[in-house]
């Protein structure tokens, strides 16, 4: 039963089918008469060739593909591309003067030319010498044609070539009768003009109006007579009004050798999603081993499907992956779930959970539904049977190393009030699980159980406005500190500028409030209390209130200059931030979400360095910073370079505590680190930025970091970047990394991919992936390998690693045999297309 629901659909699905290749009757022998309409066509000289005045976008060559901008952090995939396909000998005969509109079909006349026209019988026409029959989009030539005007049987011989808007076709021999739409032809080939979709089949059959079938068919997209790879099937039938084909014995050929038969299976001929096989997937990981998935689809209704997955792993068992989407009014969700029973493999000797003979599952659901006017319910749940699930499963080829799954549910609204008050609000929960078996459980976060939150700003005029940040959280988590927490934010802030000034002054009263509820006397920040050691919640509503002044200014000049004979325009732009907040103590209050955030540019100009509301600096700074750009003729930015400091006019007392739950000294520095950060893009081959801390205080570097990316060719590109940061309060680093990638482009059809990260710290390689691709006319190979380390003991330093190999085909038109590595390379590669 189908429910009644607007005419919305999900996205399609790939399917490893024909996609609608031998419709060879969609419209040539639909006809009222012979004189009326045209036939089947055919081939003549096979070295003429003669393109299509429109090809299909993805006919472009390498170079007209955009390419990924340079310092872009994830690309798009590069689009379907039979630039390498030789000229299509079927396209000789093409005649591009032809009208490209099939609807006018049945109002149009039929012009008929031949040498010889013999209608001696009065019933049946006889054309013989070059005949040909054009009607709209329409053309069938041939050498001898016969027309029976009584019984409408028609009969096309020699040399018989159709065009259509769609298609070309070529056959021996066409007969067939007009008034029933049925037809028959030998010896076909034929070419899709929009999908280059092309083959022969020993027979085809026009059963009626809408279906057709093929015996002994082929299809490809590779160049006619050249087929790399290519679709046999004995019994291929369609059809038109369900956009359904079925092909029975079918088999996949790569290179004349079969590699994939199936004795039935159905296919989309059109847009419309089809249930069937989806492209399969075949792999090795060290963690599970040898891994073979067939995912199969289920196009149940056009706004609901679903994909069962099953899979197996040499070396645990066999998984069923089940994936649902669905799309009502109002509503738009995904539901995903695996389970595997009883897992064959060996628990891991540094894991905390047994899971030999146990049953493993993973859940995710995400739900978006509008609710009524502005407010909407979001729904995004992720659970795991055990802490290795990822590890064991998930940490493959293609899936980054996770060490928490995060759930939550919130209801969220916003909008304006009076068309001028612009309001946001939202309530729900937050619940995360540790899946990182190194990790204890008390490491993870708080749940917010529940969380609410309220922001409202109203312009008074041009220049003014007033509003407020509220939060309120209930945090829980075993054995710890719990407690309740509001947070109220109300601030008045006025923008003053010009075209070369600015000036924003902010004014601002924060309040945070706690409950502290449970025998939180007994709890440090760290959790239970060793004995005697004494707790610092001794008050059950800590709180905390002060005013937050900052003013923000600027200007900016520029000017006209030259450099290596090209024009730019140069930027000098001073900014000054000065913050004042005052001193409150805080080490009664418990630490549920905030941490130190990591000091970089970004931190000159905001009025907390903490993350959350659970600590407040004091302040009475004064930043500044230092910015001038050279941006070309076009407006584009060819060179950036910051230089600033923030100068402390009193000491920064609100520390975090460290161990024992005793607080950090206050800090008496005159001033922060020396920021530098430097870009150019002086040409768009080469980028590179970096990133400088010095501390004045120490004479030591604090963070170090230097990246270069060059592009190579059309579609190459090469990655170098180093990275340096230090521990804070000490002289030892807390990271230092090398890394590199590469995508290196040897001819049109090869290319070599690297990746390599090492740890200097560890003195390990942190991530090695080598790999090449292959891409011509009409397949694509990529065979990728991958060492990495999937997780990290802390206390240890020690790392457990993965191995993975992925092996990739594609046949261009039909989907892909993964697609799955190309997520990692993406991810992992700066600039990968």
């Amino acid at each position: 039963m189908t429910p009644k629901l607007p005419p919305r659909h999900l996205p399609p699905r790939r399917l490893l089918a024909v996609a609608a290749a031998l419709a060879l009757f969609g419209g040539p022998v639909e006809a009222q008469s012979v004189l009326e309409q045209p036939g089947p066509t055919a081939p003549s000289n096979p070295d003429q060739v003669m393109p299509p005045t429109t090809p299909p976008p993805s006919n472009a060559r390498p170079s007209d593909v955009p390419t990924c901008p340079l310092g872009s952090y994830r690309c798009p995939p590069r689009p379907l591309n039979y630039s390498m396909c030789r000229p299509n000998a079927m396209l000789s005969f093409y005649d591009p003067t032809m009208s490209k509109d099939s609807s006018v079909r049945d109002t149009s006349n039929t012009y008929v030319t031949a040498q010889r026209v013999d209608g001696s019988n009065q019933t049946v026409y006889h054309l013989e010498g070059d005949v040909k029959l054009d009607r709209a989009d329409q053309r069938i030539q041939a050498d001898v044609a016969d027309y029976n005007e009584d019984s409408t049987d028609f009969d096309a011989r020699g040399n018989v070539r159709y065009q259509e808007a769609g298609q070309l076709m070529s056959t021996d021999h066409m007969r067939g009768n007009q008034d029933a739409s049925t037809a028959i032809a030998d010896n076909v080939a034929y070419q899709m003009l929009a999908s280059r979709g092309n083959g022969v089949a020993v027979q085809g059959q026009k059963l009626d109006e809408q279906r057709s079938r093929y015996l002994n068919a082929t299809y490809s997209t590779c160049d006619v007579g050249n087929h790399v790879w290519e679709l046999r099937g004995k019994d291929i039938r369609m059809d038109k009004e369900t956009g359904e084909g079925v092909a029975h014995d079918a088999t996949m050929y790569l290179y004349n050798v079969p590699f994939f038969w199936l004795p039935s299976f159905t296919f989309p001929i059109d847009d419309r999603r089809k249930t069937g096989f989806l492209t399969p997937t075949i792999g090795s990981s060290s963690r599970s081993g040898f891994t073979v998935s067939a995912p199969y689809y289920l196009n149940l209704a056009p706004n609901y499907d679903a994909t069962l997955d099953p899979r197996i792993y040499a070396d645990r068992g066999v998984m069923l992956a089940t994936e649902f989407r669905y799309l009502v009014p109002g509503s738009l969700g995904q539901l995903n779930f695996e389970f595997l029973p009883h897992d064959n493999g060996d628990s891991d000797p540094d894991g905390t959970a047994n899971t030999e003979g146990k049953d493993r599952w993973l859940l995710k659901y995400n739900d978006h539904t509008q609710i009524y006017g502005p407010w909407s319910l979001n729904v995004g749940i992720n659970r795991a049977s055990d802490r290795n699930y990822l590890r064991d499963f998930g940490n493959d080829l293609y899936t980054a190393s996770i060490g928490q799954l995060t759930s939550s549910t919130y209801i969220n609204g916003g909008g304006k009030w009076w068309n001028q008050v612009y309001w946001n609000a939202s309530i729900g929960a937050d619940y995360y699980q540790n899946v990182d078996y190194s990790l204890p459980d008390s490491s993870v976060q708080y749940k917010r159980w529940p969380r609410a939150t309220f922001n409202v700003d109203y312009p008074i005029n041009r220049w003014l406005d007033v509003g407020a940040n509220t939060e309120a959280v209930a945090f829980r988590k075993n054995e710890s500190v719990e407690g309740n927490r509001l947070d109220l934010y109300p601030y008045v802030q006025a923008n003053f500028q010009g075209a070369a000034w600015f000036v924003k002054p902010k004014v601002a009263y924060r309040y945070t409030g706690y409950d502290l509820t449970g025998n939180y006397q007994q709890y440090g920040y760290y959790g239970l209390l060793a004995p005697g050691q004494a707790s610092p919640f001794t008050n059950g509503s800590p709180s905390r209130s002060l005013p937050i002044v900052s003013v923000d200014s600027g200007l900016i000049f520029d000017r006209s200059m030259s450099l290596f004979g090209t024009s730019y325009t140069q930027t000098l732009e001073p900014r000054l931030y000065y913050l004042y907040v005052p001193y409150r103590n805080q080490n009664n209050i418990p630490l549920f979400d905030t941490n130190l955030m990591s000091f970089d540019t970004w931190q000159l100009f905001t009025p907390n360095t903490y993350s959350g509301a659970d600590r407040q600096i004091n302040a009475n700074n004064l930043s500044a910073m230092l910015t001038s750009r050279l941006l070309d003729d076009n407006g584009v930015e060819r060179l950036s370079v910051d230089f600033g400091q923030i100068r402390y006019f009193t000491q920064q007392r609100v520390q975090l505590p460290n161990g024992a739950n005793t607080v950090t000294p206050p800090t008496n520095w005159s001033g922060s680190d020396y920021v530098i950060d430097l870009t150019t893009q002086l040409n768009d081959s080469w980028k590179l930025t970096s990133q400088y801390q010095w501390n004045p205080n120490t004479s030591l570097t604090d963070l170090g970091a230097i990246g270069v990316q060059y592009r190579l060719k059309t579609d190459g590109v090469l990655n170098f970047s180093y990275r340096y940061r230090r521990q804070p309060g000490t002289e030892l680093p807390w990271l230092e990394q090398y890394d590199a990638s590469v995508v290196y482009p040897l001819s049109d059809r090869w290319r070599l991919i690297g990746h390599w990260a090492y740890s200097v710290l560890d003195k390990k390689t942190v991530e090695a992936l080598a790999g090449v691709e292959y891409d011509s006319c009409c397949v694509a190979l990529r065979l990728v390998g991958r060492h990495y380390v999937n997780t990290y003991d802390y206390s240890t330093q020690l790392g457990s690693a993965n191995t993975a190999v992925m092996f990739e085909i594609e046949f261009k038109g039909m989907g892909n045999f993964t697609g799955q590595s190309e997520n990692i390379l993406r991810n992992g590669i700066l600039g990968y297309q």
